[in-house]
């Protein structure tokens, strides 16, 4: 069937960066067609997609993928190394995908694999350093990077690699890699003039970071330059009916009343929350009324403002660690969101490769008859999702998309 590109992606929204990447890495793999797992209506920084699923699919079929898949609720809200995992599962279990192609600060998949080969493994060694570095008070992300550095022992070469978020996330892809013993061959495509967090966008490229802040600012103009045309169409249509949910803050209300309404013991399982956290969550969601306020009395050394984020975004749709727990034991479904003709050769493919794989094209068709307890929980979850999503929305707010919308054709 010719070579399949994998892409783990948000597309929040689709912009020029990311169809430089999507355009060399079929060019770099000499692929056929282009499956894409992404994130639904929420992402793995504790926030809201700007714009809901079915239109991100639009935008991403009509520039040039041709298969896109949900990654489910539970992956996409958790941490780098659960999101990396749940993604790389999906795609695995595919059996049809040749290459994975991610966006890094560097092209160097060796020094890449060389890292995510110590985090697979786990020396005694450096397990020993990574606990010293923890009880200094420290965030894990920081005290991971410390111990990995001394591990490694040659701060030269690593130090900007683990700075680096892309390249962070790249690591868990190969280390997730790793841990299914897939076939899949990663390849990495060097980010360029835009990093992830960049504020500001040079030329016609910008990070997603920017293009979120632009449109919040209202200059729709300027994005003009900064998206291809169909995502532009696709987001415009979606600022012109309302349907833009710009963050998280648009649901401070019901986050803050969700925290103080849950008793501390309800806190404490929301996935992300230890050694007391609880309390100081219970404390501040009692002394203030936005998230702003919110984040300023927690944040701390210890804890990373993305994890605070995914905490009230847990609180918000109702995630606990039971269901994280779930997510981590149980094979993913195969939701598919939107295809071409090429991606319905891929789905045919698939259901030779693998037929058992629950491959989910009707959602009611599949609550009707799966008896597979598991999967249908991570479903409500993700239906549920979508549910909490539009209220976000300024008007037209409907319930039960996930029923009613249609995959998305081109």
């Amino acid at each position: 069937m010719g070579k399949v590109l994998g892409i783990i992606c948000e597309y929040n929204p689709f912009h020029n960066g990311h169809l430089y990447h999507l355009e060399q890495s079929k060019k770099m793999t000499g692929s056929n067609y282009t499956v894409a797992i992404m994130s639904g209506n929420f992402t793995q920084r504790g926030s809201t997609a700007i714009i809901d699923k079915w239109s991100r699919t639009e935008a991403a079929l009509k520039s040039g993928v041709d298969l896109v898949i949900e990654l489910p609720v539970l992956y996409a809200t958790s941490s780098a190394e659960n999101f990396a995992e749940g993604s790389i599962h999906i795609l695995n279990s595919l059996k049809v995908v040749d290459y994975l192609s991610f966006g890094s600060e560097t092209s160097d998949i060796e020094i890449l694999d060389e890292i995510a080969d110590v985090l697979y493994k786990e020396p005694k060694a450096y397990k020993g350093i990574l606990s010293t570095e923890l009880k200094k008070g420290l965030s894990f992300p920081k005290a991971r990077e410390n111990a990995l550095l001394a591990y490694l022992n040659d701060s030269k070469k690593y130090e900007n690699i683990l700075s680096s978020p892309n390249n962070i996330l790249g690591i868990e892809y190969i280390k997730a890699l790793k841990k299914y013993k897939s076939n899949i061959k990663p390849i990495s495509i060097t980010r360029f003039e835009a990093g992830y967090n960049d504020i500001n966008y040079s030329g016609n490229i910008a990070s997603a970071t920017a293009i979120r802040n632009i449109i919040k600012n209202g200059g729709f103009e300027i994005l003009r330059k900064l998206l291809p045309p169909s995502s532009f169409g696709v987001l415009m249509d979606n600022i012109k009916q309302g349907h833009v949910v710009p963050d998280l803050s648009v649901f401070e209300r019901q986050i803050i009343y969700n925290l103080r309404k849950m008793d501390t013991s309800e806190i404490a399982e929301l996935p992300d929350v230890t050694e007391g956290l609880e309390f100081s969550i219970k404390k501040a969601a009692c002394a203030c009324n936005t998230i702003h306020e919110f984040l300023t009395l927690i944040k701390s050394k210890r804890y990373t403002t993305t994890r605070i984020q995914r905490i009230l975004l847990y609180a918000l749709l109702g995630i606990t660690k039971k269901d994280m727990a779930l997510s981590k034991k149980v094979s993913p479904y195969v939701r598919v969101l939107g295809l071409n003709n090429r991606g319905k050769f891929i789905i045919s493919e698939i259901a030779k490769a693998n037929p058992k794989l629950e491959i989910i094209t009707s959602v009611k068709r599949f609550v009707d008859n799966s008896t597979n307890r598991n999967l249908k929980i991570m479903l409500d979850k993700d239906i549920f999702a979508t549910n909490v999503y539009t209220i976000g929305y300024d008007f037209n707010s409907c319930n039960n998309l996930d029923f009613t919308k249609k995959i998305v054709t081109i």
